[in-house]
């Protein structure tokens, strides 16, 4: 029987996209999936300016929309764990869908499921391959044009993605610290209010009286 707290191993593939631009985090398995979707954004890279979906199976959740009176746009993400999801459909792979211009597609797959581990601080980074790519760079066709464009001083848009994205751009050069510290943050912001009150509580406090 898995339990809301035990704790999810993902593995997160950006679909269509050279060098590979992989993820690997733990979060705990009850977590909201508009939650996860923050995480993801984190640990991937991207902004967060643009919609965005998880789909299993037939069924899609993303953010409330109260303007979809007839019902038959995606389920509202709030109200969705990723344990849910699991259960209610039968999947290990899912995807997340960012930007639906620009058709970002992400592979999602739950790799292992651990037990829960009191006080231990989620998500957090396992592995991270590979830089996320611009945004608004036009999708995995427009990013790898992008790529062709800044290694070949004669290409024909090299300026016009000079101009906009610059040219000074590794896309095998990923910074894993600016990961930890933003999920670091996250898990800060959602540690429950009497563990966080714990943690203070058992920090050094700075002795009274002049330095000698």
């Amino acid at each position: 029987m898995i339990a809301k707290t035990d704790i999810a191993r993902l593995k997160i593939t950006l679909d269509d996209v050279e060098p590979v631009v992989i993820r690997r985090i733990c979060v705990p398995i009850g977590i909201r999936l508009d939650r996860l979707h923050v995480v993801v954004q984190a640990a991937v890279g991207w902004t967060g300016g643009h919609l965005w979906e998880f789909r299993a199976r037939v069924i899609g959740w993303g953010p409330k929309d109260d303007h979809d009176k007839l019902g038959d746009g995606p389920l509202d993400a709030t109200k969705a764990t990723l344990l849910a999801v699991l259960d209610d459909t039968s999947v290990k792979t899912f995807k997340y869908l960012y930007d639906f211009g620009d058709g970002w597609e992400h592979t999602i797959k739950v790799e292992r499921i651990f037990d829960g581990v009191p006080g231990l601080d989620l998500p957090f980074l396992l592995e991270a391959t590979g830089r996320c790519p611009p945004e608004d760079i036009g999708g995995p066709w427009g990013y790898k044009e992008f790529l062709e464009a800044i290694a070949d001083p004669n290409h024909e848009r090299r300026a016009e993605f000079k101009e906009f994205f610059g040219t000074h751009f590794d896309p095998n050069a990923v910074d894993i610290k600016s990961i930890e510290e933003s999920l670091e943050a996250i898990a800060q912001v959602w540690r429950p209010k009497a563990q966080s009150n714990a943690r203070n509580a058992a920090k050094p406090t700075a002795p009274h009286g002049g330095a000698r």
